[in-house]
């Protein structure tokens, strides 16, 4: 009965070795190891007494002897059980150091190579400074990358804008040498308008190119602009055109008559060039009219082009402007748009050709532009902001975004407009990009809670003095661009979905990249 208890303790001690538990032993396993070696001794005490108390009877050489042999026998085990737990954490440190060996080997040649590139960069200390500063600012790799992929696509379109301008100037070019002596309206130098030009175009491979071309009465006529209020839905605007006096203002001797003294005569010999029988309604001149007037003068003076043999123009479908496809011999394709103006005095506003498609429009109504105006502000930030600022970054990146929902890119062009002119410009730099573009989102939200947005131009005392307004646009009272939100409380709310819609994808793409 004795041996069977030992052999039962022995066998006790066997199967309650430590286990390993991860890579190493936990405070769990050694309080279980302290407990069973109290309990084993204590087993062994009582073990030892109950021999005494049944063997008594029996020789002290029998006792000695049984009681030796357990002893022996449960110093055998125990070592035993100790080389295994020993033989296991051998086998633990070997795995443990192979894993040290690997870790170390993949550090040392990381080492290495950044240790080349510091080298390699430490001959230029100014190029070491200024990527520890990227480094520092771009700590969000998301951030960095969505970035980075803007900045390129936006030097991408402003390359692209200046070929547009390029060939869009050699074409008027063209215009001018031929009209000199006509009596249609005289196309002025292009401007360049819109998201592309403003560095903000929120796509890449299609963008549309907007240029406006400025309109100068032909000689013997005369503009008179006929400006409706801001108030009236749709506002009225329109260009009257007069016939002036020629008679004493020729001074080169050609053999020109006055339209005011000789009218008949006048219109006998020029009827095929006469402004107001061809590109007129009445006496007002008539955008779609222009439109389709110089639509197929380009078609006929393209051939003269010096560009002309690397790419292929096509004129494209449109009422009021004349909208041109030119894919370039390497099958690389630009949309370009000319819309027509008419500058009020010598102000940076026009009365545009361009107006609604969906909307139907009368040829001889223009639409009141501060295009011209909106440019040159984005170019004046330009040049008082410092370098690598990020304002063109967010608003390219929410217009992106935008595309898809009912809400406008002015609308968040007018936003930005106002945060650039009372955020200073040295506070849109990469390193607050993300809190800039928080306020862009909540400027917006609150606006649209309110139902109320100042336009930018309209009772703005706080321009740019390179921009020029008209009298009426100085004088006037803030004009809110969401009255209509007012109005519709369906559209009210409709807005307030796309917006929380908006919101949803500028998250997902900071932090998902899609």
């Amino acid at each position: 009965m004795a041996a069977a208890s030992v052999l039962a303790l022995i066998a006790l001690l066997l199967v309650q070795l430590p286990p390993m538990v991860g890579e190493e032993l936990d405070e769990a396993t050694v309080e279980r190891m302290q407990w069973h070696a109290e309990f084993l001794n204590g087993k062994m005490t009582r073990l030892q007494h109950g021999l005494g108390q049944r063997n008594a009877e029996q020789s002290d050489f029998a006792w000695g002897a049984l009681l030796s042999a357990a002893f022996k026998l449960m110093q055998f085990l125990t070592v035993a059980g100790y080389l295994v737990l020993l033989f296991r954490c051998c086998l633990w440190l070997r795995k443990r150091i192979r894993q040290r060996y690997s870790s170390d080997g993949q550090k040392s040649s990381s080492s290495s190579s950044s240790r080349k590139k510091e080298e390699s960069s430490r001959s230029s200390m100014e190029e070491v400074e200024e990527e520890e500063e990227w480094k520092e600012e771009d700590s969000n790799d998301k951030e960095h990358l969505f970035r980075e992929h803007i900045r390129c696509s936006a030097r991408s379109t402003a390359q692209r804008s200046q070929e547009v301008e390029t060939l869009v100037g050699n074409l008027l070019g063209v215009f001018q040498e031929r009209l000199s002596k006509s009596f249609f309206v005289v196309p002025q130098a292009a401007i360049g308008v819109g998201s592309a030009f403003e560095g903000w175009s929120p796509r890449v491979h299609d963008a549309l190119y907007c240029l406006l071309v400025p309109l100068k009465p032909s000689r013997g006529h005369s503009f008179h602009l006929e400006v409706g209020t801001a108030q009236e839905v749709p506002a009225k605007h329109r260009v009257r055109v007069e016939l002036e006096c020629t008679c004493r203002r020729d001074a080169r001797g050609e053999d020109m008559l006055c339209f005011v003294h000789q009218p008949y005569e006048a219109l006998a010999r020029d009827q095929d060039s006469s402004l107001l029988s061809n590109l007129c309604t009445g006496r007002y001149l008539d955008a779609q009219k222009t439109a389709r007037w110089f639509q197929s003068l380009v078609s006929s003076a393209w051939g003269e082009m010096p560009h002309s043999p690397h790419y292929a123009m096509r004129v494209l479908p449109s009422r009021r402007s004349c909208k041109l496809e030119l894919t370039h011999a390497s099958g690389r394709s630009l949309f370009v748009e000319l819309l027509f103006g008419v500058q009020q005095g010598d102000s940076d506003i026009f009365l545009s050709s361009q107006a609604p498609e969906a909307i139907f429009t009368p040829g001889t109504m223009w639409a009141e532009s501060s295009a011209v105006a909106e440019a040159k502000f984005f170019s004046h930030v330009a040049r008082q902001a410092p370098r690598n600022t990020v304002h063109l970054t967010c608003l390219q990146l929410c217009a992106r975004t935008l595309v898809g929902t009912g809400l406008c890119p002015y609308t968040l062009k007018t936003v930005v407009m106002h945060l650039l002119n009372t955020i200073p410009a040295s506070d849109w730099t990469r390193a607050s990009f993300l809190m800039r573009l928080q306020d862009v989102m909540l400027y917006l939200r609150s606006c649209l809670e309110e139902k109320h947005l100042n336009h930018f131009f309209f009772g703005n005392d706080h321009l740019p003095e390179d921009i020029t307004l008209p009298p009426a646009f100085q004088e006037a009272e803030p004009i809110n661009l969401f009255q209509c939100l007012v109005q519709d409380a369906e559209a009210y709310n409709k807005a307030l979905r796309e917006l929380e819609e908006l919101e949803g994808r500028l998250t997902g793409l900071l932090l998902y990249g899609v």
